[in-house]
């Protein structure tokens, strides 16, 4: 009976069937019932060793059942998760593409080929949720609506002005009031310029350490050294060929970071800290905040030089006018950094007659402070200048034409203060009713409204009234226009003239003091470069390095050039001589050092002007000498190609003082250069800037040059190491046709 039950184990067995059960040993002895019927026994079978009972089989069964439905859980969130993440990923490599510029949900890059990226903006402040990206069907503009930080107004459009140029224009605007929109430009490796004029000037620029945004507008960085220069303009263009224009519109605020990668961020706020008010006719209604907008232009060229060129026959405005020759053929003579508030009416006749004595020429003398009695008063101070007439006629007789220092303060205690209280003159608070004062470098003073045309008249009629007050008939020439400076407007204040941007300020003194224009002279400059005024680059202290000293003045010079403005006036030869800030003299501690003093000297006789006020002859005769030479050398060699190029400033808008990668753009070392400088496409100079040295490295870009000692150099671009340049000698070069 058993054979068939063991057969039946291998073989189908319908449901109705019971099989039997399959006990081991020790279970068989222990059944009821044992040896009652060897039938039922039989149904029993002996399986050797330890069998699974019925629930470990069970168990067993179901194992792989179960590990298969886990498996099968473990895949689906498997899959889910990579779904997120495939589709988080997609959303984040989303790349829209008009011409070269790939924007991405962080920024935009411009390429101009597949591997090389010509410029990178980040978006600091929010990024594009690109699912809310809309091309239009031209291709040529591209509008977001939503960032991570909620809704906006985000857009960028495409032209292309000309066949070497395309241009983006991109536009932000915050989704909500009070929030600052911030993009960052990563330099990436490439060489800037532009900008400001900056207490530590360097070409092409560079930035160290980390700046918070702080507000883009003309400042005085001699007082205020870490903010922006009394030169500004919202352009900058690398060595990519890659140009940036802010629109000035734009509440600006510019800083920087270069612990990771070199970036200058652009930052367009409005709020607590900020100096910038919305437009006229834009303004929020009563207790609203104006939302802030962040719109400017990228342009891509084919090189360097054709991009700078377009952008400034875009933006920058030719001189209409060519200033006064003499400042450009001779020198100009100060008495502030010899006599300083002390000048009287002996020390200036005295000065005059050592100018005659040692044979200099001159384009004119200028008076500084303090000839008046107060700040704000438009006359001579009678007990220095007691006799005034007498003064004039005699430096006119001897062939000078003289200058005033000016400026628009008018200290509490001088008697025009209550003049223009009574007829409101002056820049006020911001309700209207009182004068906002202001501390500038010579104690509290108000500040004259300019905006105002009864200000700017009342201003105006007065040194034109002082001009004529003297002498026969004009014995003042012009005046010399300090400050101007939105960093000398209060920081709560009203003006006539609604002012969006401070800047505005300073382009109105400016445009106020063209007025005088043959021998004009100003130190700001902000969408002013139409006016025939020579630019003034502020205060240098009398050191050798790149913050305010020697070495800023080519990079200072190039820069101011680039940004438009051509008619550059170095500040005095040998800086200002301020305690503590003078590398003094061994024989005279009331002396620039004597080496940084001729150093000086030799440079500046190659730029647009020259500015003596410590004179030569307090040295020795060698000093005497070198002085004399140069001096001569400008006459015969720089003038007549100086005044040329001013001319063709006119009508070309090209700069007189120019970079070396003006003749050759794509040059790595013509782009680094920040000691040498052209006049023009003809002459390139080299001056010595280093402390105890008569040897420097001169970069000769490629073309036929002829040295100032008469050696030719025709296999060129040359680096020429080591070239011998005497005390009173500088290396300047002569291209040759």
């Amino acid at each position: 009976m058993s054979r068939p039950l063991q057969q039946s184990r291998d073989a189908t067995v319908p449901d109705c069937v019971v099989m039997p059960q399959t006990l081991n040993r020790e279970q068989l002895q222990q059944r009821p019932g044992k040896g009652e019927s060897s039938r039922v026994d039989t149904m029993y079978q002996v399986v050797p060793g330890s069998l699974a009972t019925t629930k470990e089989k069970q168990y067993k069964e179901l194992k792989p059942l179960i590990c298969a439905i886990l498996l099968g859980l473990a895949l689906v969130v498997a899959s889910v998760m990579s779904w997120c993440y495939y589709t988080a990923s997609l959303k984040t490599s989303i790349t829209f593409r008009l011409e070269q510029l790939e924007l991405h949900r962080e920024g935009f890059v411009i390429r101009k080929s597949p591997d090389s990226v010509s410029f990178r903006m980040g978006f600091r402040s929010a990024s594009i949720d690109p699912e809310s990206c809309l091309q239009g069907d031209s291709g040529n503009r591209l509008s977001c609506t939503k960032s991570n930080r909620g809704e906006v107004n985000f857009y960028v459009e495409t032209l292309k002005p000309k066949e070497t140029v395309t241009c983006y224009n991109i536009h932000w605007r915050a989704g909500r009031p009070g929030s600052a929109v911030e993009h960052c430009m990563f330099w990436a490796g490439a060489k800037w310029y532009g900008g400001a004029e900056m207490s530590t000037q360097h070409w092409p620029m560079r930035v160290s350490g980390a700046m918070e945004p702080a507000p883009y507008v003309t400042g005085d960085v001699y007082s205020f050294r870490g903010g922006f220069g009394g030169v500004l303009e919202r352009y900058w263009v690398s060595s990519r060929g890659v140009a940036v224009r802010v629109n000035d519109s734009v509440p600006l605020h510019v800083g920087w970071n270069s612990s990771h990668q070199e970036a200058v961020c652009l930052q367009a706020r409005y709020g607590e800290g900020s100096p910038f008010k919305p437009r006229q006719g834009h303004e929020p209604g009563p207790g609203k905040e104006p939302v802030a907008e962040l719109s400017y232009q990228v342009c891509v060229g084919t090189d360097l030089k054709v991009m700078h060129r377009y952008m400034a026959k875009k933006h920058f405005k030719k001189p209409r006018n060519v200033p006064a020759e003499s400042m450009f053929r001779y020198p100009v003579w100060s008495t502030w950094a010899l006599y300083k508030t002390q000048v009287d009416q002996n020390k200036v006749l005295h000065y005059a007659e050592k100018i005659k004595k040692y044979k200099f020429n001159h384009s004119h003398l200028e008076i500084d402070d303090k000839y008046s009695s107060t700040y704000g008063e438009f006359d001579f101070d009678p007990v220095k200048f007691p006799n005034v007439s007498e003064l004039m006629d005699k430096l006119e007789s001897d062939g000078f034409k003289v200058t005033l220092w000016v400026h628009p303060f008018v200290s509490y205690n001088s008697p025009s203060f209550a003049e223009g209280v009574e007829r409101s003159l002056f820049v006020t608070d911001p309700g209207g009713r009182l004068p906002a004062l202001v501390e500038w470098w010579h104690g509290v003073a108000a500040l004259l409204d300019l905006t105002k045309p009864a200000s700017a008249e009342w201003f105006r009629s007065g040194l034109e009234n002082l001009r004529s007050r003297y002498g026969d008939g004009y014995a003042v020439a012009s005046f010399k226009f300090d400050a101007g400076e939105s960093t000398y407007l209060p920081a709560r204040f009203a003006t006539h003239k609604h002012l969006a941007d401070p800047s505005a300020f300073s382009k109105t003194y400016a445009e106020m003091a063209a007025s005088f224009p043959q021998m004009c002279e100003v130190r700001v400059g902000f969408r002013s470069q139409g006016l025939p005024c020579f630019v003034r680059m502020i205060d240098r202290d009398s050191v050798w390095g790149y913050e305010l000293g020697l070495k800023s003045l080519i990079p200072t010079a190039l820069t101011m050039s680039l940004l438009g403005y051509h008619f550059i006036l170095p500040d005095m030869i040998g800086g200002n001589v301020y305690p503590n800030r003078t590398d003094v003299s061994d024989s005279d501690p009331d002396l620039p050092d004597r080496e940084l003093y001729i150093r000086w000297l030799e440079l500046s006789a190659f730029l647009p002007a020259m500015q003596f006020s410590v004179p030569p002859w307090l040295y020795d005769s060698e000093v005497l000498a070198i002085a004399n030479k140069f001096t001569c050398l400008r006459e015969s060699l720089v003038a007549p190609l100086l005044l040329q190029l001013a001319e063709e400033a006119t009508q070309t808008g090209s700069p007189i003082i120019r970079p070396l990668w003006w003749l050759a753009p794509s040059d790595p070392q013509a782009q680094s250069a920040d000691t040498q400088f052209l006049i023009g496409d003809s002459l390139m100079v080299a001056p010595v800037v280093e402390k105890g040295t008569k040897i420097r490295d001169v970069y000769l870009p490629s073309g036929k040059w002829q040295s100032f000692k008469g050696d030719l150099y025709d296999k060129t671009p040359f680096l020429i190491t080591e070239f011998a340049v005497n005390l009173d000698e500088v290396a300047y070069f002569t291209k040759v046709n």
